[in-house]
């Protein structure tokens, strides 16, 4: 049997289309005078920094975007802070390398107004060993190493609102603690998303305790939790919903495909 013949769409907004794919060679950088680009004084003993935490991430920014050597994004940003106008000087490259290492990297996100929407996935991230092509072809010939990188987003504005980094023995339960730490207080939040491999009651009480709502799956080869806590009771009818209605019927019903868009994150991470 052939395979059905796609539909051809022809462009008829041409102007428009134009623009489109000259606006996608359009880079504009620009620096706020009100940045605080030189750190102010700790009152501390011994020698202060000259440059501010935002000025140095403002440049390894740079140096990640456009994959530059540290000398040369000092030079980049020279360039770009004298297109400004602005009476500022751009971090030597032996300051990058000594603050790179202990900086706390700021991520500027949009707070939700009404109820936090959080979506949770993992995945591994090799650092140390050899390609797929050659591990196949010759044998991997040391032991390959990985870690395992847990984000979690904003379903609305796909914002990255928490992020950790974990060795590879550190399961996924064990980290959705310190994620959930990592919102605000002052936030709330509505529900989170996860997979099965949450389904634990550390878990569902930590979401419990943030007064959110978890949406979870639960195993296949689940059984009712016998505590007569909340977190137990509300996954207990959960259980039991699943086995009337069917697992796709409640991820419909429930909204949990929309955990999908975490997955197409992690997609663009790597």
């Amino acid at each position: 049997m052939k395979k059905p013949v796609p539909k051809i769409y022809r462009t008829t907004n041409w102007s428009s289309y134009n623009q489109a794919l000259i606006k996608r060679g359009n880079i504009s950088i620009w620096f706020d005078p009100k940045t605080q680009w030189y750190a102010q004084p700790q009152g501390k003993h011994g020698r202060n920094q000259t440059y501010s935490d935002a000025a140095i991430q403002c440049c390894l920014m740079i140096k990640s975007l456009f994959r530059l050597s540290l000398r040369m994004v000092t030079g980049f940003a020279q360039s770009l802070i004298k297109l400004c106008g602005l009476n500022w000087t751009a971090p030597d490259y032996s300051t990058l390398c000594r603050r790179q290492k202990r900086i706390d990297i700021a991520i500027s996100y949009q707070q939700s107004r009404d109820g936090l929407h959080l979506l949770v996935a993992s995945t591994g991230l090799k650092f140390l060993g050899e390609g797929e092509w050659k591990r196949k072809k010759h044998q991997p010939e040391y032991r390959r190493q990985w870690r395992k990188l847990h984000i979690g987003i904003d379903a609305k504005t796909l914002q990255i609102r928490a992020v950790q980094l974990t060795t590879n023995n550190v399961s996924d339960s064990q980290v959705l603690g310190d994620l959930l730490d990592q919102i605000p207080l002052d936030e709330r939040i509505d529900s989170v998303y996860t997979e099965g491999a949450y389904d634990t009651k550390h878990c569902r009480q930590v979401i419990l305790d943030r007064d959110a709502h978890a949406v979870i799956p639960p195993r296949k080869n689940a059984k009712p939790w016998k505590d007569k806590k909340l977190r137990s009771l509300e996954r207990n009818e959960l259980l039991k919903t699943v086995k009337r209605l069917g697992r796709s019927l409640w991820k419909k019903w429930s909204g949990y495909h929309r955990r999908s868009l975490v997955e197409t994150k992690m997609h663009c991470i790597k």
